[in-house]
């Protein structure tokens, strides 16, 4: 455990629940863990107790990805965890893989709605059947070259990477629920109120329940990990951290108690604390940047190494191109540095004009 850590409070330990099976962390409320085969290598989805349309079973919420394995694991849940009772609803935090990837599947096993946010929605629908433009591909390519990323190897992995999503996220249901901030989701006689989140995705949604003092909170609340926060190829001017860290501000109206249900890692209390934590570091990883665009000025690939200290393959540096993009911008935005297009095409972020 780190030191951040230790300020947040685990009331279930190192308890995880076993592949396949669910653990419950609060009444009506079952918690699965699902492996992952990337650096993380886990997602958490909940099972909630539910009635719809007066006949009673169960709410999913996020579904993992398109995988053999997964599906293995859903199967074995809907043998032993489910008491006999079918799947409602399939809610979706957000449009990544590991949230909406199975969820087709689901929808289409069950006959049950998909619940998600619309731009959420659309955006997993185009990217599953039109090709991946924001992680691969030609603009993709493009994009991170813009920004330094002069490898040719490197450049040329990306441009071949155009069916990332669709690998992972085959099909998107034909049809969904939209779930906008502020709405109040009934599930098993609970009112779960969405509050949406930007940044990490187009319009995250989050679900928080003041009789079970709850926030599921996909990935705008995780305890161990500072969320991805990325620019990407599809919206290339975005400030994406500034709306990151507006999001968040939400959470600090939530009570103090509140437990926190993340989509990565383990439940925890001390959402406030955390809120302050993400706050911090992302203060401190800006000052780091403005002090190094101070002394001359930078692309986003020599801002990388200020950010991640670590050795990174090629799927990992691209989410930490995107998130050093984000931090740029957000300096850039606020009048901190100023941008300039070099005759090389390349983006150089600086205190004067580059």
């Amino acid at each position: 455990m780190n030191l951040l850590e230790r300020e947040l409070h685990y009331p279930l330990g190192d308890t995880l629940p076993e592949p396949g099976e669910t653990l419950e962390v609060a009444p009506g409320v079952r918690w699965i863990r699902m492996r992952l085969p990337f650096a993380l290598d886990h997602i958490n989805l909940w099972l909630l107790r539910d009635t719809l349309d007066g006949v009673e079973g169960w709410t999913v919420v996020d579904c993992c990805i398109a995988r053999d394995e997964a599906r293995a694991q859903w199967e074995q849940v809907f043998e032993t965890q489910l008491q006999g009772m079918p799947i409602l609803r399939v809610i979706v935090t957000h449009m990544h893989p590991d949230h909406i990837g199975l969820a087709d599947w689901l929808c289409t096993r069950w006959n049950a709605p998909l619940w998600i946010s619309s731009t959420d929605y659309h955006v997993a629908r185009v990217l599953s059947t039109a090709g991946d433009t924001l992680a691969g591909g030609e603009p993709a390519a493009r994009f991170f070259a813009s920004h330094g990323l002069t490898d040719p190897e490197s450049i040329a992995k990306i441009r071949a990477r155009t069916n990332y999503y669709a690998n992972m996220v085959p099909s998107v249901p034909e049809s969904f629920v939209r779930m906008l901030d502020g709405d109040i989701v009934t599930i098993g006689g609970h009112d779960w109120r969405c509050i949406s989140g930007y940044g990490h995705a187009p319009e995250h949604i989050a679900l928080y329940c003041d009789d079970l003092k709850l926030l599921l909170g996909g990935d705008m609340m995780l305890p161990r990990i500072s969320t991805n926060v990325s620019v990407h190829a599809g919206e290339p001017e975005a400030n994406s951290l500034r709306l990151f860290l507006d999001s968040i501000d939400k959470f600090k109206a939530l009570p103090a108690d509140t437990l926190g249900l993340p989509s990565h890692g383990k439940p925890f209390r001390g959402i406030h604390r955390r809120v302050d934590q993400l706050q911090e570091h992302h203060r401190d990883r800006l000052a780091e940047l403005l002090e190094a665009c101070t002394a001359r000025a930078l692309t986003a690939a020599e801002g990388l190494p200020i950010l991640f200290k670590r050795e990174l393959d090629l799927h990992q540096m691209t989410f930490a191109m995107g998130e050093t993009v984000a931090h740029l911008h957000l300096l850039w935005f606020s009048g901190q540095v100023k941008r300039e297009l070099g005759k090389d095409g390349i983006y150089r972020f600086g205190v004067k004009a580059a």
